[in-house]
């Protein structure tokens, strides 16, 4: 996430997010899965304006920006703007645990779409919690707030990773891994969304898990075709399960000259990998010919 000061207002940019490995382990005690990740931020953002204010009270407003998502009716569905929102349950949480006295307004611009696996709401949530920190001077640490973020959602701490990192127990557990800088992605989001409870309820974890090991060593030696061919989702065939738009992306993208492509999160976004940005763009040209959904280019970022 970027964050800097705009007059009396702490300005965040927070990333979306996609997962280039999910493995999903076996489900814990707490109802939780363990799983084992490998994500990248990348360049669509939602932007998060806090004010403190001394009143005590939180305010909070959200502004839609369609931009792309025009058209789809579907973009935002699910997204709370009232006081279950993470924005707003992030920076309660922050405010009772550090017996902070003062108020905070808070008005999202929101550009990311829900029910699409891009982590949109945790990357609030992160920057939420950061930016309060900031304004009520509280002097408290990424690795602090990120312990916090896990117990809003359990993709909350990968956002405080300086870049790709892998991810295991819930998510909570990140580690930072060097990468190419910059990597071009085409993103594909269908009409419609899948509920991450529902993929999770239909997914059945497997008795020999594959290891995230040799994405990471292409990842590393920044191989961009061993990349590609290492790219795994285990969610896909249970959101195939719940939903028809998975196998038309699966079939469009296979069509397609990316190096590999995949469902990210629990869906119902799909990328694929490309070799530059003119290569993503031309490819996002030939799917949205294909009537599978919006398609835009996007970059992985720091």
């Amino acid at each position: 996430m970027h964050l800097h000061r705009s007059g009396s207002d702490v300005v965040v940019h927070a990333p979306a997010k996609l997962n280039l490995f999910f493995e999903v382990h076996s489900r814990r005690p707490d109802g939780y899965h363990d799983i084992e990740t490998l994500v990248t931020p990348i360049g669509l953002y939602d932007t998060l304006y806090v004010r403190d204010a001394e009143d005590e009270q939180v305010t909070f407003t959200c502004q839609k920006v369609y931009g792309e998502w025009r058209g789809v009716g579907s973009w935002l569905e699910g997204f709370p703007e009232g006081p279950d929102n993470l924005v707003v349950r992030a920076v309660e949480l922050l405010r009772r645990r550090a017996r902070v006295r003062r108020g905070a307004s808070l008005r999202l611009v929101k550009r990311i779409p829900t029910a699409a696996g891009l982590g949109g709401g945790s990357s609030d949530a992160a920057a939420t919690l950061v930016a309060a920190s900031v304004v009520w001077n509280l002097g408290w640490s990424g690795e602090a707030l990120a312990e916090l973020g896990a117990e809003l959602g359990s993709d909350v701490p990968l956002f405080f990773a300086h870049g790709p990192a892998v991810c295991r127990g819930r998510g909570e557990r990140v580690q930072s891994i060097r990468g190419p800088a910059g990597l071009h992605f085409v993103l594909v989001r269908p009409p419609v969304g899948l509920s991450t409870a529902d993929v999770y309820g239909a997914c059945r974890p497997p008795r020999g898990p594959r290891s995230v090991q040799p994405l990471v060593e292409a990842f590393e030696r920044g191989d961009l075709r061993g990349i590609g061919r290492q790219l795994f989702n285990r969610l896909e065939p249970a959101a195939e399960s719940l939903s028809p738009w998975i196998a038309r992306l699966r079939e469009a993208m296979a069509r397609t000259d990316c190096l590999g492509h995949g469902m990210t999160g629990s869906g119902t976004c799909w990328f694929g990998l490309c070799r530059q940005a003119r290569h993503a763009r031309r490819v996002a040209r030939r799917l949205r010919a294909t009537g599978v959904g919006v398609a835009l280019t996007v970059q992985g970022c720091s």
